[in-house]
């Protein structure tokens, strides 16, 4: 960090120099005979501290600090500061002639030094935005990628509370299919825990983890239903960021389950077409339950936080519920 900071510190002293270099041969430079005066080089080192003074003292300490009376005070102050000096005591003694000899009109003389100031001024105004801006893009990565492994680490302990109690009420029960649920279960967790630690993952894997989620789930409506999954032109080389569109299976089982003892239908299919993910989720439910509390469980809200953070301007997503059917359609674009 030291190194950095350093390092920052050494760009801004070489561009800022370079910059007073050129500043100092445009302004100084004697156009009649192309020659510079000694002179010039100590006016020009003058307004070189004040523009220092006031752009490291002044709008730290007054402007940034909206104390804006204590600003216009302090620089009106200084530009008359530097008009006495320039008069009383540098022209006298550095140029003499007629320019010692007379005192130049306040305000003609501080219009030719104004421009210079404020050049010096605003270039160092402007290489600290430019700084501000990037800080301001990294913190935003930062929170944008907490927030993210907040909302990662959020599915885990969801769909565990949820499989767990399913799994304990089998257990209970003696049924043959809890060996089938666990070893379904922990190839779940694998993929979650080893799989998908990083942004994105292959599209394949994604669909083959959610197979078996489906799977997973399917073991417990036994004979209650239909489950359809398909999947159609998916190739190869797609990414996605996991564990988004289970959470749509999920509640698609959850709305289904919880309102029905027979005739679930819950039908999954995922597309490509174009470099874009088609991704729609139906599924039967009856309204007298308690599934509209389901609608607003942890998961949805989850996801449509993670696809507003992942793909900003670059996914759609529709739910709607009709007729006893819930449907979700998600479009997104997908990278390689």
């Amino acid at each position: 960090m030291k190194d950095l900071l350093k390092s920052n510190r050494v760009k801004e002293f070489f561009y800022q120099g370079l910059f007073l270099v050129l500043l100092f041969f445009v302004f100084s430079l004697d156009k009649h005979n192309m020659q510079f005066h000694f002179y010039d080089l100590i006016f020009f080192s003058f307004y070189t501290i004040v523009a220092l003074f006031i752009s490291h003292i002044l709008i730290p300490k007054f402007f940034y600090n909206k104390k804006l009376i204590a600003f216009w005070s302090s620089i009106i102050c200084t530009f008359l500061a530097v008009y006495f000096i320039e008069e009383l005591l540098l022209e006298p003694f550095l140029v003499g002639g007629d320019r010692a000899e007379h005192i130049s009109n306040m305000f003609y003389t501080l219009l030719s030094i104004f421009p210079i100031i404020f050049m010096m001024v605003g270039f160092k105004i402007t290489w600290d935005t430019i700084k501000k801006q990037r800080e301001l893009k990294k913190l935003q990565a930062s929170i944008k990628e907490s927030e993210l492994r907040f909302l990662k680490t959020q599915i885990n302990p969801h769909f565990l509370f949820n499989n767990l109690n399913n799994l304990y009420s089998y257990s209970l029960e003696n049924s043959p299919k809890t060996p089938s649920i666990i070893l379904e279960l922990s190839s779940v967790l694998r993929f979650m825990l080893y799989e998908c630690k990083e942004d994105v993952v292959s599209l394949n894997k994604e669909i083959e983890h959610l197979k078996s989620f489906t799977a997973l789930n399917e073991l417990q409506i036994e004979n209650r239903g239909n489950i359809s999954f398909s999947t159609r032109n998916i190739g190869s080389g797609y990414k996605i960021a996991p564990l988004i569109l289970i959470v749509f299976i999920e509640n698609a089982f959850k709305h289904s389950t919880a309102s029905q003892s027979d005739a679930i239908s819950i039908d999954i299919s995922i597309e490509v077409i174009n470099n874009e993910l088609r991704f729609i989720c139906k599924n039967s439910f009856f309204k007298n339950t308690n599934t509209q509390n389901l609608a607003k469980g942890i998961g949805l809200s989850n996801v449509k936080k993670r696809l507003e953070l992942i793909y900003p301007k670059a996914h759609k997503l529709e739910i709607t519920s009709e007729n006893n059917i819930y449907l979700v359609d998600l479009t997104l674009k997908l990278n390689k």
